[in-house]
């Protein structure tokens, strides 16, 4: 039984950041191949590839299974290669998952007649499962967590119980993505799961729906296992913890920071995480442990707005967090999201002062998306105010729904000047040029881009 797994493109003009290993087709792969199963993955991000080519490719590899991941803004490119792969390979399983499609799983099979099954939530144990049900010929009917084509109806199964033992789980298989392609960017930047769940209810994420509202964990020797195999294997020195918020529990944070020093594994790594959930003593231990960037969910300057997100934090542990992690020596990121529902032009210019106020290294400004699974997604769908339903446009820099609060030509108007007002001030400039090095470089080219652009604006070019 062959798996060939398809990592599908984002939308031509989407993104243009150097492509990413994805980390749960590396995990569906792994215990796949801890199972005896032939697997390979066709990474159309990393090889720029096109619907043609990635037909050609599944004709040349003939799989049995045909396994696809996506986010909501990768749901149409991903639903288009279903589609290429059934006309390749009749006789497949088209098998899809992740966020978007847990929770669009019936709309997923009605928009698209050759998608055979949905997998929906933690995907590991369940697609292990429906491959062992396909290879022995029996009925998907007990097969918990998926959504299936069975004639003309769809059935859908009950949700299946969270994985609790992490540490059980293999690294992900890295190895089956084109490495050398990922070279041609620069340096390679591992990603690394240390938990899953999340014990915070936010409006506006999918992640706590998808994950539960728990937080479950590996093991700090588990965690630094994995950082030490993609070291010696690799020799790559920078890795990114992927979990929602990494310091949750601090002990154990602090744990993994010892583990690492204790190996003397000389790396560079970030994260991101709550600004409640940290202290100057984790802080100081992770700039050790080599820490390099803190990104924090700012979110909001006004305290309705946020507090209507369900956020649940206060404008002094963000002051607090900010000045420790750059009292600390590293950089200091602020995530802030303008247009959630009940935002006015007054709320959003208090929530980009506030980046002001923060001083932060760098920022990331993001228009309220409402993504399906989200409460965020059935109020304004409630209230009829979604415009766009093209989700290719869901990539958090494009207005979708208009309150009665601001326009969606408003929210973009203010999105655009508030990277602007950051990157084109003084202090930042002269900050950017001071540091040096990468980020140094960075820094500075997002400057003068900004700055290009609102010199563009003045002149009529755009």
């Amino acid at each position: 039984m062959q798996v060939t797994f398809v990592n599908p493109p984002y939308p031509v003009g989407s993104h243009s950041h150097p492509p990413f290993i994805p980390l749960g087709i590396g995990y569906l792969a792994a215990v796949l191949e801890q199972n005896g199963y032939d697997v390979n993955v066709i990474d159309c991000q990393a090889l720029k590839l096109t619907l043609t080519e990635v037909e050609n490719e599944l004709r040349k590899r003939q799989p049995d299974v045909v396994g696809l991941t996506s986010t909501t803004l990768t749901y149409k490119s991903a639903l288009s290669i279903i589609k290429v792969a059934k006309k390749a390979l009749p006789n497949s399983l088209t098998v899809i998952g992740g966020s978007h499609v847990t929770f669009w799983d019936e709309n997923a099979l009605k928009e698209c007649p050759e998608l055979d099954v949905v997998v929906r939530k933690e995907g590991e144990s369940t697609l292990l499962e429906l491959i062992k049900k396909l290879e022995t010929g029996e009925s998907f009917d007990d097969v918990l967590g998926i959504t299936f084509r069975k004639g003309e109806e769809f059935v859908r199964t009950p949700d299946r119980p969270y994985l609790e033992d992490l540490d059980s789980l293999p690294f992900p298989a890295v190895h089956l993505f084109p490495i050398e392609q990922f070279n041609k960017y620069g340096n390679i930047i591992f990603p690394v799961m240390t938990s899953r769940g999340c014990v915070f209810w936010c409006e506006f994420c999918t992640a706590v729906r998808m994950f539960g509202r728990r937080y479950r964990m590996r093991s700090p020797k588990r965690v630094v296992d994995e950082l030490e195999f993609l070291y010696k294997k690799y020799g790559e020195k920078q890795y990114t913890f992927y979990d929602d918020a990494f310091t949750v529990d601090q002990d154990r944070t602090e744990e993994i920071c010892n583990e690492i020093l204790r190996r003397g594994l000389k790396i560079r790594w970030d994260c991101e995480t709550r600004v409640d959930m940290v202290s100057p003593k984790l802080l100081n231990k992770m700039k050790e442990a080599g820490c390099i960037a803190v990104w924090y969910g700012v979110e909001a300057g006004s305290d309705k707005v946020r507090d209507a997100m369900g956020k649940g934090i206060s404008l002094q542990q963000t002051f607090n967090a900010f000045k420790w992690t750059q009292d600390a020596g590293m950089i200091a990121v602020a995530s802030l999201i303008l247009g959630f529902p009940g935002e006015t032009k007054e709320t959003a210019w208090e929530s980009i002062n506030l980046l002001k106020k923060l001083n932060p290294d760098e920022i990331g400004i993001y228009i309220a998306t409402p993504y399906p699974g989200t409460p965020m997604h059935d109020y304004v769908t409630k209230m009829g105010w979604i415009r766009i339903t093209d989700f290719n446009r869901y990539d958090t820099a494009t207005p979708i729904f208009e309150s009665p609060t601001m326009s969606m030509k408003e929210l973009k108007e203010i999105h655009d000047r508030a990277h602007e007002s950051f990157y084109i001030r003084p202090t930042y400039i002269i900050r950017a040029f001071s540091k040096g090095g990468v980020y140094g470089y960075s820094t500075t080219r997002t400057a003068l881009a900004w700055l290009r652009r609102r010199i563009a604006s003045k002149l009529g070019l755009r």
